[in-house]
């Protein structure tokens, strides 16, 4: 049985659709819809826990991400 971890998709409009990513492996994905854009992100998660060995998945694995807004002062 696989394990299933719980990792966090930022998702946001770029033109004309979106680009997804996770921030804790830095993998990104796109689509046209919000819900197309995080099944893409989703799987190409799936296969970069595939094809990545330990080291690797190691070295990139992010611990901890917070995100958060912020304001900052415009002109």
């Amino acid at each position: 049985m696989k394990r299933r971890v719980q990792l966090t998709a930022v998702i946001e409009r770029e033109g004309d659709g979106y680009v997804s990513l996770c921030p804790e492996l830095d993998v990104a994905s796109q689509g046209d819809t919000i819900e197309e854009a995080r099944s893409n992100l989703v799987e190409a998660l799936e296969l970069f826990f595939e094809a990545a060995d330990e080291s690797e998945i190691d070295a990139r694995l992010s611990g901890e991400v917070y995100v958060t807004r912020i304001e900052v002062a415009v002109g």
